[in-house]
């Protein structure tokens, strides 16, 4: 069979890694760092290389970012991250997503859920970003979601004990992070997410996007 790809509309929701970009609280030791190894310069190709954190920009955590028996990224199943997905809007948030938030919302299993904050209009991504608190995170715990994206660069912001990681990854509810969906109406897609194959790591940048019927 041919999948007829005119039929969707292709929607990119990652961050462009660059030299300079946002960083976890800008942090400039996250700052990736790029290196021109080769060029025509000095040889008859071009090569670069990049020393790069793995919680750079668009990617995604595994269980093992908090977790010491967790799960490593080169374990998650690649079947989660093609998968039907809801874009809420919460660009009224001011601080932190509750439960009481997110109760507006039409939330279902088996579903990755994708949170729309003021992160992706507003400058605020390596300061006081818009988070998830851990009342919002139970609360998908209960609607037995597959997963839960952020525009934010983390999916909390310093909280004690890392509770929303915590439940989210005890439910094994995969987190994804760095998301830009200023671009994005609120709604049903199909989320396509894979992160790179890399062994024995706790995170991974993952190229994401959107797959909308025209």
């Amino acid at each position: 069979m041919i999948f007829d790809t005119r039929k969707f509309e292709l929607i990119d929701i990652s961050m462009k890694i660059k030299p300079v970009m946002p960083v976890y609280k800008g942090r400039k030791e996250k700052l990736p760092r790029f290196t021109t190894e080769a060029d025509f310069t000095n040889a008859t190709i071009y090569e670069s290389r990049v020393d790069l954190n793995l919680h750079t920009g668009t990617h995604l955590d595994s269980a093992h970012h908090m977790m010491p028996e967790g799960e490593w990224i080169d374990s998650v199943r690649l079947e989660e991250f093609f998968v039907p997905c809801s874009v809420i809007d919460c660009s009224e948030v001011e601080s932190e997503i509750t439960m009481e938030h997110l109760k507006k919302h039409e939330i279902h299993a088996g579903e990755f859920v994708l949170l729309k904050t003021r992160n992706s209009f507003e400058d605020i991504l390596e300061k006081d970003f818009v988070f998830l608190e851990k009342s919002g995170a139970a609360y998908l715990k209960d609607k037995n979601i597959i997963g839960v994206g952020t525009d934010g660069l983390g999916i909390e912001r310093s909280q004690p004990g890392h509770e929303t990681h915590l439940t989210l990854m005890e439910q094994g509810i995969h987190i994804l992070e760095g998301l830009r969906l200023s671009h994005v109406q609120a709604g049903e897609y199909i989320l396509i997410a894979f992160p790179l194959f890399i062994a024995n790591v706790e995170a991974a940048p993952v190229r994401a996007v959107l797959l909308k019927a025209k």
